[in-house]
């Protein structure tokens, strides 16, 4: 048996090392797939709690390590269910491979690195926003940075089609069929339209609708950046993780939404349940 080094009474071997490189391999990649998801949270408590289970039973503390032993067993089926979207995602990607024509096979490098991308031009957005503002007509566009949300874009019609004021303009007309539901704007393209969000179930003020509901909603589900426009009347507002603020100035819309997607936003002051209990913040 070939043996690296010593710690103390641990005697570490070459496999050991290669062992935990392979982990924080693995568990690096997992929490790529789950980042900008409400699972990315899910995950870390199951990471802790599992820690815990392991410190408790090498303290040889039987109770509490039998506890969180059973825990641990149901959480694994738990853990199945939880994160089924993701799993096969990640089987997916693990799965693809691409045929050269020496034979070999190219296995897809999920660790790959991706290339920084710089903003695309948000001007079209703003325009729209300012021109549906000023019609009060309502109007919801969810930004994401990290992913597609396909399960999102799924629930909707897809289109792939570029910004453009006009486009994002007929699409919430109010006689347009697409009109119902959000928008969803990835890498400078809409992806898709008419998408069901899911709706928060936290206590709004009485002057926040659906619509500003189900941006909150999406903001606490994920990693991404709402802009809402109210239909009755007319103001704009940003909603980021499941905190909502109104009535902003065309200038600063677009500051927060260029600071989003080019991953430079500064964290905001207010603790947490300070969020909660004003939502709304003063023009």
């Amino acid at each position: 048996m070939i043996f690296a080094f010593k710690i103390g009474f641990l005697d570490i071997r070459w496999i050991d090392i290669l062992d935990i490189l392979l982990v924080s391999v693995l568990l690096y990649q997992v929490y790529k797939l789950l980042k900008g998801s409400v699972a990315v949270r899910v995950l870390i408590g199951f990471l802790v709690l599992y820690l815990a289970y392991l410190v408790v039973r090498a303290a040889e503390m039987e109770l509490l390590a039998g506890i969180l032993g059973q825990f641990m067993g149901v959480g694994v089926l738990a853990a199945i269910i939880i994160f089924s979207q993701e799993i096969r995602k990640f089987l997916i990607v693990l799965g693809k491979t691409t045929f050269r024509k020496d034979g070999l096979i190219q296995t897809v490098m999920i660790w790959k690195r991706k290339e920084a991308r710089e903003p695309f031009n948000i001007t079209p957005i703003i325009e729209a926003a300012k021109s549906l503002s000023s019609t009060n007509t309502g109007a919801l566009m969810v930004f994401s940075r990290n992913s597609e949300l396909k399960f999102y874009a799924d629930s909707g019609d897809r289109l792939d089609a570029v910004l453009s004021k006009r486009l994002l303009i007929s699409i919430f007309n109010k006689h347009s069929p697409l009109h119902d539901g959000a928008i969803i704007i990835y890498e400078g393209k809409i992806l898709a339209a008419r998408c069901i969000l899911p709706v928060s179930e936290r206590d709004l003020p009485a002057n926040f609708g659906m619509r500003h509901r189900a941006a909150l909603g999406m903001s606490e589900a994920t990693d991404s950046l709402i802009l809402a426009v109210s239909e009755e009347t007319g103001q704009i507002s940003i909603i980021r993780n499941g905190y909502i603020d109104s009535n902003l100035s065309i200038p600063e819309i677009r500051k927060r939404i260029l600071a989003y997607l080019s991953d430079k936003e500064n964290a905001k002051s207010k603790s947490k349940p300070e969020q909660e209990d004003n939502l709304e913040v003063a023009s």
